[in-house]
């Protein structure tokens, strides 16, 4: 018998409902404490006022967001399903011949099409709102003095001295280990933050301890004959480690614009682990929250006797932290690249799913 497309909208409906209701009341939750803790990390800093805190916060608040988004469609389910079934719904919908593999299928096919709005728009605008997050955190609580961004016109660096801003763009970028050389080299130096006064092309520039060393250098200043150099020394505060940070981490970076960002990254000789991490645990984001469905529907598909709802709420919650913390353990083995970046990424929502499947399996059919 097939499941009829009124039924199928009637529980589709009462899953997105639950779905927001959660997903609203866990971000809600999540900006009363990030303001908190940036109200703490400011304390100090009597400069920065209430409305920036709550400006951080809410520029934060999408990324946050978007990892509540299985919890939400665990839970989600799980408040649905334990309703159809107290209110006898799903009894009457299996006694008219409809298996519990129908009436799952609207809720299934929902969460997988919120899986793609996570990646594919949440996604984006969460890494706009931490972008920006970052700047204001970089300039108001961590005081750093330099910053870098890398592109497909090559790496653009800017770093603060006692005399004012420097810039330095490389079109090329080798490293090996703890050496970092740049080929191509154009040096824009400041007086202060936008005050130009002089400009320095080099054939290479080397990282060394606490500065850069220039070869076939020009210096060019304004109203006086260039001057070359064989060897200069620019002074900095960088090393390899800190250019590698420096990147833009890949929470910064939109689903549509991480692929390019990791070519960019590889050819330029940086590991792309953590990048590539990241883009392949967002594709497995719609197999997960199906997979949080399934897992849903087999605490609550049942009915339990008295004091039944607080085991079902008690195993729904173990169940989010035992996911949360498997999912940080492989992450990690990834990440040191003690696993295959794939496996990793999509071992948490393959493993769920099948966890799910069998259970059901073994309640419908076993």
């Amino acid at each position: 018998m097939r499941l009829s497309p009124t039924l199928s909208v009637y529980i589709g409906r009462h899953f997105l409902l639950s779905f927001l209701a959660l997903f609203a009341a866990f971000t809600s939750l999540i900006l009363i404490l990030d303001v908190v803790e940036l109200l703490r990390r400011t304390a100090a800093k009597p400069d920065i006022g209430f409305t920036l805190v709550l400006e951080m916060a809410l520029l934060k608040l999408p990324h946050l967001g978007q990892q509540t988004f299985p919890f939400a469609a665990l839970f989600g389910g799980m408040v649905v399903f334990w309703r159809l079934t107290r209110s006898h719904e799903l009894d009457i919908t299996r006694a008219a011949g409809v298996s519990a593999w129908q009436f799952l299928l609207p809720v299934v096919l929902i969460a997988l099409l919120l899986g793609m709005f996570k990646i594919m728009l949440f996604n984006p605008l969460a890494a706009t709102t931490l972008s920006r997050f970052d700047v204001l955190e970089t300039r108001h609580l961590k005081g750093k003095r330099s910053a870098l961004a890398l592109s497909g016109t090559g790496l653009w660096l800017r770093q603060a001295g006692d005399a004012g801003q420097t810039v330095v763009h490389a079109r090329q970028i080798l490293q090996q280990g703890s050496n970092v050389e740049l080929r191509t080299v154009i040096v824009f130096n400041y007086a202060g933050t936008d005050t130009f006064y002089s400009r320095i092309n080099a054939a290479s520039a080397r990282l060394e301890a606490g500065f850069w060393h220039l070869r076939a250098a020009w210096i060019l200043v304004p109203e006086q004959k260039p001057r070359h150099e064989a060897q200069l020394r620019l002074k900095t505060d960088l090393t390899a480690s800190r250019i590698q940070e420096g990147f833009s981490p890949p929470e910064t970076l939109s689903f549509w614009s991480l692929p390019e960002f990791i070519d960019t990254l590889e050819r330029a000789g940086f590991s792309a682990i953590r990048h590539r991490l990241h883009w392949h645990s967002l594709l497995a984001a719609p197999l997960l929250m199906c997979a949080m469905v399934l897992i849903a529907a087999t605490f609550t598909l049942r009915r339990h006797r008295k004091g039944g709802t607080t085991r079902v709420i008690v195993a729904g919650v173990l169940t989010g932290f035992v996911f949360y913390f498997f999912s940080d353990v492989v992450f990690t083995l990834g990440l040191s690249d003690s696993l295959p970046v794939t496996l990793a990424a999509w071992a948490p929502s393959g493993v769920m799913a099948l966890l799910g499947l069998a259970m059901l399996l073994h309640l419908e059919d076993g």
